[in-house]
């Protein structure tokens, strides 16, 4: 397959025919529309108004051209569907129950309730089917672009003539608010770029959002927008069934990713519908009342399905058996003409490392000096010619983030199969992004930028986090050690805000070697995201072999002790420096001075504090000893360091930057905000004397 068609592997599909008895659709469109009124109504909250307007839509792409099997939902080549309108989740909920997935009706009737399969607004993991969580409204979309790119990716790598066992679609409905958010233009500015023909989106153009009517806020051209973009842009009435069938095939055989207006009525049926008030919250019963009437629907019981409605949707069933052994088919003529490709292909999808890949893992040499964001551009290009999945790049910060691979050619529309990334200007998107691919599976995402705009990504960190994927998020430039570029890139405070986050593994490497360490843990990591956090400055290589200095492999677990010296008396340790990335080298430097004066003092270097609190008491014991007194350094600011020394200031002092950076050479900022040896020494003694 050329890397520019939209080709779907099968020249057609054994769908249902396009002609569907009217009754029947009617009554299977207003079964969507009051299975998700009904579920707000027992909830007493949430969005009906979305699926009773969009249910038209929503039948037509999952009965027409959505391949999927409800009883596989993991088939590696279904089409993705995201709701990224994620708080009319009942439409996503209703169409998972009536197509025969793992989702009871006694589920939706526990919509928004504790425990439940079926939240307030989707989230991956709780219900099969849900292929990404939504909510924060543009997140969907931009998922959506990440695993468009990972299908394209995987694609060009993969299939050969005839044999196209990676070939599938990415599917969303998307609102008003979706386009309104930046990180959806982001995203979209990108799609339109690399040509991602299989991304076909659903714009339900409802004209309602909470405020009010659009034209509030909203009045540019979204058509023209998406044009501009690079888009292939349709319109249709989303009320009608067959122009929504007619508008997928058209986007299917373009080469350009596709959005479809669909002009819809917001709460079609209700008493209010097509205003603003259906955007939101239950309605009161006599409108309950009303709009049943409206549609000629059973008043009671709730949440009823008629026989015919089930049968016809469980069809889906039989359908998506059929096509996952037609796949199946295809799989093993690829495995029996190419298993070496089948092999390798297989093992990616199922999230596998290659033997040996630690092998690969680079030593530096010990008495020089390295940054830690070329130590990780080192360790990358170790890693990459045998972890052969590891995609990734940067937000237009290449050069500085070292997030090249060499010899591998940029993703680009007339070179999918490539491995580097030019993200733009784009970092909210990027991560969304990165995401979507790892969301998909079958890639090893990673993507770069500087650690003070992590703030530009903070809303897809935290969704990668709760979604528990494994995003590898290359953060350098890290500390105010950045220097004459000032506080405005000088972060102080945003390892403190990453380490807030939930899941999230935040890792600061304190040399070169604690850097090969920090890839290794992040590749280990498939339970959430790593955020890698990287200095520009050099930093020593440490010599491992010099007394008291212990190995780097330590790092993996979050924190280990990289100094020991017992004093002149022998004595076990009372006090333990602690520190993490740059501040381990004034950690050290000032041990070393307190050791000659006869004091008994350890180095702890946590790199880590996810990983380490995570190791087991005994070991945290062992590595910080409770009745040793403690001081933390590190160039940022304080919060939550009173974790590790405690709250009583006679027995732990953190020295930190509890204030915004300043625009001077690198030295001159940390002598001028303390964070010097003599400092650090002066605040041990006087723990020490306490």
């Amino acid at each position: 397959m050329s890397p520019n068609t939209n080709g779907q592997g099968a020249a057609s599909l054994p769908f249902e025919s396009p002609t569907l008895d009217p009754e029947l659709e009617e009554n299977t469109v207003n079964t969507i529309r009051m299975l998700a009124l009904d579920a707000v109504q027992a909830a007493n909250s949430g969005h009906a108004g979305l699926p009773m307007g969009m249910a038209t839509a929503a039948l037509t792409l999952w009965r027409r051209h959505l391949r999927y099997n409800p009883a596989n939902p993991d088939w590696h080549n279904r089409d993705r569907f995201i709701l990224s309108a994620g708080h009319g989740s009942m439409l996503l909920y209703s169409m998972l129950h009536l197509t025969g997935f793992d989702l009871p009706l006694q589920e939706l009737k526990n919509f928004r309730q504790y425990g439940s399969m079926t939240p307030g607004h989707p989230e991956y993991g709780h219900a099969p089917g849900v292929e990404t969580t939504t909510g924060p409204l543009g997140q969907g979309f931009a998922n959506g672009v990440g695993m468009a790119i990972a299908e394209q990716w995987l694609a060009a790598n993969f299939n050969r003539p005839g044999l196209d066992v990676v070939s599938h679609h990415i599917y969303a409905i998307v609102s008003d608010g979706d386009l309104m958010e930046g990180v959806a233009q982001e995203a979209a500015s990108l799609a339109g770029h690399l040509r991602l023909g299989k991304l076909i989106y659903l714009y339900d153009d409802n004209r309602v959002t909470i405020d009010g009517y659009t034209d509030l806020a909203f009045t540019e051209n979204q058509y023209q927008r998406f044009e501009a973009y690079g888009w292939h842009v349709l319109k249709v009435d989303g009320m009608d069934g067959a122009a929504v069938d007619a508008a997928i095939a058209a986007a299917k055989q373009d080469p350009r990713p596709s959005i479809i207006g669909c002009t819809t009525v917001i709460g079609f049926g209700a008493p209010k519908q097509g205003e603003p008030d259906m955007h939101s919250d239950a309605l009161p019963d006599d409108e309950v009342a009303q709009t049943k009437a409206n549609l000629e629907w059973p008043q009671e019981p709730t949440f009823y399905l008629p026989d015919e409605v089930r049968d016809f949707c469980l069809q889906a069933v039989t359908r998506g058996k059929r096509l996952e052994s037609d796949d199946s088919t295809l799989w093993d003529a690829y495995a029996a003409a190419h298993p070496d490709l089948a092999a390798q292909l297989s093992a990616m999808l199922q999230g596998e490392l290659p033997d040996g890949w630690e092998d690969a893992l680079p030593a530096f040499e010990s008495g020089g000096s390295a940054a830690t964001r070329n130590a990780s551009g080192d360790t990358l290009n170790a890693l990459a010619p045998v972890i052969t999945n590891l995609i990734g790049g940067s937000a237009d910060l290449a050069p500085s983030n070292k997030t090249i691979i060499s010899g591998s050619p940029d993703f680009q529309p007339d070179s999918y199969s490539g491995r580097n990334f030019r993200f733009g200007v784009r970092e909210h998107g990027m991560g969304a992004v990165l995401n979507g691919m790892a969301l998909h599976g079958g890639v090893i995402p990673y993507g770069g930028t500087f650690l003070v705009f992590s703030d530009y990504m903070r809303a897809s960190i935290r969704l990668a986090a709760l979604m528990g994927v494994p995003a590898i998020f290359i953060f350098t430039h890290d500390s105010i050690g950045v220097g004459e570029d000032g506080p405005t890139h000088q972060p102080v405070e945003q390892v403190a805000a990453l380490r807030a986050i939930p899941n999230l593994t935040v890792i600061r490497p304190a040399d070169a070697n604690e850097v090969a360490q920090a890839w290794k843990a992040a590749l280990q990591n498939k339970s959430g995201p790593t955020a890698l956090v990287f200095s520009r400055q050099n930093l020593p290589v440490y010599d491992r072999t010099a007394a008291g200095v212990a190995a780097a492999e330590g790092a993996a677990r979050g924190g280990y002790v990289f100094f020991q010296s017992n004093g002149a008396a022998g004595a076990a340790s009372e006090l333990a420096l602690i520190s993490s990335g740059s501040e381990l080298e004034l950690a050290y430097d000032a041990a070393q001075q307190l050791a000659q004066n006869g004091a008994a003092v350890r180095v702890v270097s946590l790199p880590s504090w996810e990983l380490f609190a995570a190791q087991s008491p005994a070991y945290q014991q062992e590595v910080l000893p409770s009745n040793a007194r403690r001081l933390s350094v590190e160039a940022g600011v304080t919060q939550g360091w009173e974790r590790w020394v405690g709250n009583d200031p006679a027995r732990g002092v953190a020295i930190g930057i509890n204030r915004f950076g300043a625009s001077a050479p690198q030295e001159d900022v940390y002598a001028n905000l303390g964070l010097t040896v003599d400092a650090v020494v002066s605040a041990a003694q006087t723990l020490l004397q306490a």
